[in-house]
């Protein structure tokens, strides 16, 4: 039995972790929950799940919720986070949205927990400080992002792990990462080339121009996948690319000119690996991130999943993927670096290293708060990361506080030059 910490229970990937569990109850136990706003939803998943402590985001919601539930142990806001990512549990799966992910995965790391990281903030703004503490701790970091799900199977498939090398028998400090228990083989097997794969968004094939004016509801249309407003602004405008390339090269340990995007609309292949031999190794499903949640949570081991998910398209009778109702084809193209320039944007900020993909995910998180409120228009986004990239002139960071520091000063300077 697993014991499971969920940071961020009633968002997309919470609810469906939460799924999983209700159907795997003899192998998880959800132990703690936490959301920031959507109390009403969190009391449902409180009287179904019982977890021994919960997080909110306001004094007034733990003094609800502790009155409801007076033997659970409710804590409140950013400290409330810290607070809960040291209970004891088996593992956290850290789904929280932004740069509120970082303190409570550090925390939950130097407490021991191994993470489920659907946070990739976390690995964009803290990456060198957070893989050393996994080091340190000998603690297992295993993706939940698709795309990183798959890299990181396909690297198992291979005998390897991280950057291609395999360990037998070895210290898990002495590992790359993800720290992985089934990296048995002791064979030199590095790699080529990542191939990191996206859908495209919305708005692929459109030209720059045509974005100017692009609504909130048209930005918010993903074709695929379902997911939370900000993860899905960043799908549209690819800045979620971006930070997918900066969390690959600390999950990975491979340098960013190893890391190739591919446009693949159908989301069936959710990246691949390129061996130094030529040989690729994809990891394929539908876009369900019921799979990459239930191996994070369940790892070394898969879950049963397949049953009661039929009917959808490209699912066979059995709710296994069907190649001949998926699709004919498989499309590959380049990204439009023309049209979507947050892409170069985050390739700088891996070159200039440093303070640098703290303040771009600072900046991008600000903006496209303001596009959802109707504050800025879509290309208001790009435009004035790149503004803020130009300007900002911060040492590295060197600690959480560093870093939280340098996101805060990099959010200010946004609303100033918006104002100006």
């Amino acid at each position: 039995m697993k014991n499971v910490l969920i940071m961020g229970s009633t968002g997309s990937i919470g609810t469906q972790a939460l799924e999983i569990i209700r159907n795997n109850k003899d192998r998880f136990r959800a132990v703690g929950l936490s959301c920031r706003s959507r109390v009403d939803r969190l009391i449902e998943q409180i009287m179904e799940f019982r977890p021994e402590a919960v997080s909110v985001g306001s004094p007034e919601d733990a003094i609800r919720v502790h009155t409801e539930f007076p033997d659970i142990e409710v804590f409140y806001g950013e400290a409330g986070l810290i607070d809960i990512a040291k209970m004891d549990c088996d593992i956290v799966l850290n789904s929280l949205m932004g740069i509120s992910g970082l303190a409570p995965t550090y925390t939950a790391v130097s407490c021991g927990r191994d993470i489920a990281l659907a946070n990739k903030e976390t690995l964009v703004a803290g990456g060198a400080l957070v893989t050393e503490l996994c080091r340190e701790k000998g603690v297992k970091l295993l993706p939940v992002d698709s795309e990183h799900s798959a890299i990181f199977q396909c690297l198992e498939g291979n005998g390897g792990s991280a950057c291609g090398r395999a360990y037998r028998d070895t210290d898990p400090a002495a590992a790359p990462y993800p720290v992985s228990a089934a990296a048995s083989a002791s064979v030199h097997r590095p790699v080529r080339r990542i191939l990191l794969t996206a859908s495209g968004g919305p708005f692929r094939g459109r030209s720059l121009e045509s974005l100017r004016d692009v609504t909130i509801e048209q930005a918010l249309n993903h074709p695929k996948w379902s997911m939370g407003s900000k993860i899905t602004i960043d799908s549209a405008t690819m800045m979620n690319k971006r930070l997918e390339d900066i969390e690959a090269r600390w999950l990975f340990d491979v340098p960013a000119e190893q890391i190739d995007i591919h446009v693949h609309p159908e989301s069936i292949v959710h990246s691949m690996v390129e061996f130094m031999d030529g040989s690729v190794i994809a990891q394929m499903g539908l876009p369900d991130m019921k799979i990459p949640i239930g191996l994070a949570l369940n790892y070394p081991d898969r879950l049963e999943l397949l049953s009661g998910f039929t009917g959808d398209e490209g699912r066979g009778s059995d709710g296994a993927l069907d190649f001949f109702t998926a699709g004919s084809d498989l499309h590959f193209e380049k990204p439009d670096r023309r049209v979507f320039r947050c892409i170069d944007m985050a390739y700088r900020a891996l070159a200039e290293g440093g303070a640098a993909p703290v303040v771009m995910n600072g900046a991008n998180e600000e903006l496209v708060a303001m596009f959802l409120a109707g504050r800025i228009g879509f290309l208001d986004i790009p435009e004035t990361i790149e503004r803020v990239m130009d300007e900002a002139d911060f040492k590295a960071p060197a600690s959480v506080e560093d870093i939280l520091a340098i996101d805060h000063e990099t959010r200010a300077r946004v609303g100033e030059l918006l104002r100006a």
